[in-house]
């Protein structure tokens, strides 16, 4: 009998790519567990946004893209500042191929554009395998597109309402005769008014990959990525939710607190350098070195207080001058390939991850005779953004602290017999911090284990039932009303559920049950006037829910991505706490080949009413639902039309409760775009 040798591929393998069309359907995934996985052969829930539909719903952003993940909710609690919850808890591990570190603040700033990724993965519950720390929410994992042998190009142009304009282009190919070095470039350039008055949004975004064969089985790949997202008249902080006599307040979608002078500008750069050998046997390593740069600078105001009902009075200015600088460093080495045991072949995955951050933030403030704030003195539904801006001076109050992660794993994958396979390993993570967070000690020294367990039982053919459990722990940079850094918060996660394959495995159906618990998480927080900064308390919270998805084929040209997500999440007195969350979400994307030239698209995004209770005061957001409509035409061999609809039914609805302020999502919008391919 002839030797059939079995690869565990690392992740960005060829395996894994989702480049081609018409698939709404990822091959394989390692975001979990660092083996090159079918979602089948994964036990726990782990959803791709392919690069088909990211195309077909026009999801540009970050933003867009999470908005349509399964499980996913976006906090936009201002223009350029996102953060996302999965199963109750804030999302906070964001990759790029598998490598990253937890967000420094918590919360994305600016925009990122997706032109550059060949899909992301969304992996739902604690990923303790391979990050350690981190809520037991989600992991987000993005992929870039890689060079290809194949010469192929691409450029696309679009104009839309409130004055968007897009133009976008995609490079691939061999730089030699026998294809051993390859490079792609990938950019894209968007530009547009925000829905807000006096609200401007610029997006800069460029990629560049080279892939060399230094031999037959090593290849060197390095990338280079820099974007930059530059606002005019952004928000710090939101609209008030209530007049100073508790009742809500009314504003129209376009009303902005942002002063006619402020400004926001964020940029990032990554750098990545990874070296991939074939060792024989079927074993593989890969190292990765990489490198990331954050810069932001801004003048902003922020408007706070409870205004009253028909005057221009109850409200206050607080302007500031913001400087950050944020570097991430990164290194892992990472092996994997089968063994034989007890007459069967398995599979195991090691590695080793070392990890420095550094912040330097600085804040200026203006004085208004020994104070920082001053009374604002206008009406905002009908205010023009006028306000003198002061003059800041020197920074007054900042940052400066560094943490180092170090980090190993390891995982097996068993086989225990045809139709059960055993996953089990343990990371093991130490991380130090030192410096100041404004004006409060940011220290902590912490060795955890983090074990993990999972199985997968194949029933039939088509269907396989599985489990799951792993902890985790994160540690917190927010305070109490004490000025004193809240311990860190730990927990864990444990899922079971089943995943089939039907219509001659063209379409899957997933079903999930989960329970994560954590215990001292900070809350939302509230703000304090007079230590002018939000403070935080430790709570106890457990999430239970029930997760459903399909995608995948249907027939008859129909492709789809659909899910549903019931969530409870309560205190240790078995009562609702973070009540900003939706209970319930479903979600669908659509699209119908109608011809060989022409596909529709539908999208849908439904959430259960959600509440705040602040200082006595409730703030509520019903149900609610949005359509996205779309509709795309090749018109020959080269040229491709189409067209995006938002908010199809204008749909009026605050975008979070995730803070004590909030304002508006945006009205119905459109979009045209006109692609050629060489």
């Amino acid at each position: 009998m002839s030797t059939v040798t079995v690869t565990a591929q690392p992740l960005g393998s060829e395996a894994e790519r989702t480049d081609q069309r018409d698939s709404y359907r990822a091959r394989r995934s390692s975001s979990a567990t660092g083996l090159s996985l079918s979602n089948r052969e994964t036990p726990q829930s782990l959803s791709t946004l392919t690069r088909q539909q990211l195309d077909d719903q026009g999801l540009r952003t970050v933003n867009d893209a999470m908005a349509a993940a399964p499980g996913v909710t976006v906090e936009k609690v201002e223009t350029d500042r996102t953060y996302f919850t999965a199963r109750g808890f804030d999302i906070e591990n964001f990759q790029l191929n598998g490598t990253g570190l937890p967000f420094t603040n918590g919360s994305l700033w600016g925009d990122v554009d997706t032109i550059v990724y060949d899909h992301i993965d969304v992996l739902r519950g604690a990923n303790g395998l391979l990050t350690g720390d981190g809520m037991p929410s989600a992991t987000v994992n993005f992929v870039t597109k890689k060079p290809t042998v194949a010469p192929k190009a691409s450029v696309g142009v679009s104009v839309g309402s409130r004055h968007a304009r897009r133009l976008e282009g995609d490079a691939s190919g061999a730089l030699n005769a026998d294809g051993s070095v390859r490079g792609r470039i990938v950019g894209a350039t968007d530009d547009r008014d925000g829905h807000l008055d006096r609200n401007h949004k610029s997006l800069n975004t460029l990629y560049t990959a080279l892939e060399v064969d230094l031999g037959p089985r090593t290849t060197l790949s390095l990338s280079w990525l820099e974007q930059e997202s530059k606002a005019k008249g952004p928000l710090w902080g939101a609209l008030p939710t209530t007049y100073s006599d508790g009742t809500a307040t009314q504003y129209d979608s376009s009303t902005s607190t942002a002063a006619d002078w402020t400004w926001w500008n964020n940029k990032e750069r990554r750098l990545s350098a990874e070296l991939s050998h074939e060792l024989g046997d079927g074993w593989r390593v890969n190292s990765v070195l990489s490198h990331r740069g954050q810069r932001t600078d801004s003048e902003l105001l922020y408007v706070f207080g409870s205004p009253v009902a028909g005057s221009n009075t109850g409200l206050y200015a607080y302007p500031s001058a913001f400087k950050g600088s944020y570097k991430q460093e990164m290194a892992s080495v990472q092996a994997s390939g089968p063994f034989s045991l007890a007459g069967r072949q398995h599979e195991l995955s090691m590695g080793l991850n070392w990890g420095r951050e550094s912040a330097k933030e600085a804040s200026a403030y203006a004085d208004y005779s020994g104070s920082a704030y001053t009374a604002l003195n206008v009406d905002l539904a009908n205010w023009d953004g006028s306000f003198t801006k002061p003059e800041f001076g020197d920074a007054t109050d900042g940052s400066d602290f560094q943490t180092h992660r170090l980090g190993a794993f390891a995982a097996a994958r068993f086989n225990v017999a045809d139709s059960l396979k055993l996953i089990t390993g343990a990371r093991l993570m130490r991380l130090n911090s030192d410096g100041e967070n404004y004006g409060v000690a940011h220290h902590y020294s912490t060795t955890r284990a983090t074990p993990y367990v999972g199985a997968v039982w194949s029933l039939t053919p088509e269907l396989s039932a599985y489990g799951s459990y792993t902890t985790i722990f994160k540690p917190q940079t927010q305070v109490n009303a004490q000025l004193q850094v809240l311990t860190p918060a730990s927990g864990h996660n444990t899922e079971v559920g089943l995943k089939s394959e039907l219509l001659a495995r063209k379409l899957e159906l997933r079903a999930a049950l989960f329970r994560t618990q954590l215990k001292g998480l900070a809350n939302a927080g509230t703000w304090s006037s007079t230590l002018l900064k939000t403070v935080y308390e430790g709570e106890d919270a457990d999430s239970q829910g029930v997760e459903l998805e399909a995608v995948g084929r249907l027939g008859g040209g129909v492709e789809v991505s659909a899910s549903y997500t019931h969530q409870d999440i309560t205190n240790a007195q078995g009562e609702d706490t973070r009540t900003f969350v939706p209970r319930d979400m479903a979600k669908a994307g659509l699209r119908y080949q109608a011809t060989d030239r022409l596909s529709t698209t539908a999208a849908v995004r439904w959430q259960s009413r959600i509440y705040r209770d602040d200082s006595g005061a409730r703030t509520s957001q019903s149900a609610y639902a949005l359509l996205d409509l779309g509709l795309q035409y090749q018109i020959n061999q080269n040229w491709r039309a189409g067209g995006q609809l938002r908010n199809v039914t204008n749909q009026r609805y605050l975008n979070s409760l995730y803070w004590s302020q909030a304002y508006y999502g945006a009205p119905r919008s459109g979009e045209l775009t006109v692609h050629y391919t060489f």
